[in-house]
């Protein structure tokens, strides 16, 4: 039997020169996206991530603004590296995810049930990280390449202003996406004996 979701999974990968194109129409985009917030597991059925999908002129402010955050914080002598990496991995590409954890969620949750109170900031993330993961090989699986990135705490509040982001939601990372411009680099990978215990 064909598992085709482990088939995803594996064929995922990091792209980190990326193209203003798309292989899909915007509307078959936004079915992956839905589809795939609507049917990822939340613990409690918290249902607690948020997105915000951004293409064209959009996308390309979400980098803008974070380099005018990073010119700040980084020296003038490093910082064309810095615009360079920017430019060229992830507002050259189609558009990006960003991806939010709505406290106020995990906060009503808390109330809700105390006994668990410590674990509802955990298994947000949980949540958020599975929602990334689907994405991502969702993305890959119809022809697009992406990255990972967490430019959060630092871009939050210019992210947050510019479009008018709920103040319950907390950043925890954007997906730039785009036609692959090259190939992705060779993955490493450590012996599974050190990484699975198998009892039979």
């Amino acid at each position: 039997m064909k598992y085709s979701i482990l088939d995803a999974i594996k064929h995922r990968r990091t792209y980190y020169a990326l193209k203003n194109e798309s292989p899909i129409s915007n509307d078959e985009l936004r079915q992956i996206i839905e589809q795939s917030v609507k049917y990822v597991p939340s613990a409690f059925n918290s249902q607690s991530t948020r997105l915000v999908v951004l293409i064209g002129d959009k996308h390309r402010k979400v980098w803008e603004l974070t380099k005018d955050v990073l010119r700040g914080m980084v020296s003038p002598e490093n910082f064309p590296a810095t615009e360079n990496k920017i430019n060229t991995a992830f507002e050259s590409g189609y558009g990006t995810v960003l991806y939010y954890e709505d406290q106020a969620v995990v906060r009503g949750l808390q109330e809700q049930f105390p006994a668990y109170a410590d674990n509802f900031p955990v298994w947000s993330e949980h949540t958020n990280a599975m929602h990334q993961l689907t994405i991502w090989a969702a993305l890959e699986e119809v022809g697009f390449g992406a990255s990972l990135q967490h430019y959060n705490p630092i871009i939050d509040d210019s992210l947050a202003k510019e479009f008018n982001i709920n103040p319950n939601w907390k950043l925890r990372a954007q997906m730039p996406f785009g036609l692959p411009a090259c190939d992705a680099g060779e993955k490493a990978f450590e012996p599974l004996e050190k990484r699975i215990v198998f009892f039979k």
